[in-house]
């Protein structure tokens, strides 16, 4: 169990696992870079967050903004939205009569992705959801804005272990402070810190081996 002192921002998740190294330098080193794709996200996530609005439509209830986190993981965030349909496996909620299934909603701007960074956040969210409300979370979606329809996600006994797996690497590092090296990739080239990253870095040659060569050079 972490102290709230110690909690992480439940969306670096997507970052470390896209690149261990861009978690880092944003969460660790506090640096950060905007370009064209990261505005856009911004704009993107305003629309859904929506100032914590909650609103009802017959057996649905839609909550956007709603702040969650989990002692256990060591986390805390923001749910773009969550859906409570009415189910009679769901949980009971204040001011609203019935039972309801809670169903988290992730928006992301572009398109699914061939990695499952997007699933991984998700997932984390409804592991928070699920401690807070004393309840379980089969499945999820992921809303991408290029193709405007939902991708499902369930949340599988997989998915879940590597959330955990992550979360523990994360509070490892950042307890120990330490920025991890990483080999350049096809993705470097759109990321917005790609000019304080510098994953060449990696492969320059220790201090000791270029005094050594300039020795005998000279």
């Amino acid at each position: 169990m972490y102290e709230e002192e110690d909690y992480l921002m439940l969306s670096g998740l997507q970052h470390f696992a896209f690149c261990r190294r861009q978690w880092a330098l944003i969460h660790i080193e506090q640096q950060w870079a905007e370009n064209e794709r990261t505005v856009d996200g911004h704009l993107f996530h305003a629309t859904a967050h929506n100032s914590e609005k909650t609103e009802k439509r017959g057996d649905l209830i839609i909550t956007r903004g709603l702040r969650i986190k989990s002692a256990t993981l060591g986390v805390s965030g923001i749910c773009d939205v969550v859906e409570f349909h009415k189910s009679p496996d769901g949980i009971s909620l204040h001011s609203f009569e019935g039972f309801w299934q809670p169903y988290p909603v992730e928006y992301k701007k572009g398109k699914p992705k061939s990695h499952d960074a997007d699933k991984l956040q998700l997932c984390g969210q409804a592991m928070c959801l699920e401690e807070m409300l004393l309840c379980n979370i089969p499945s999820g979606s992921l809303f991408y804005g290029e193709h405007r329809r939902r991708t499902s996600v369930e949340f599988t006994e997989g998915l879940r272990a590597q959330v955990k797996a992550m979360l523990d690497e994360m509070h490892d590092l950042w307890k120990k402070g330490y920025t991890p090296r990483v080999k350049a990739k096809k993705g470097c080239s759109a990321c917005s810190l790609k000019d304080v990253c510098i994953p060449g870095l990696g492969k320059m040659n220790s201090v000791e081996s270029y005094i050594s060569s300039r020795i005998s050079g000279e």
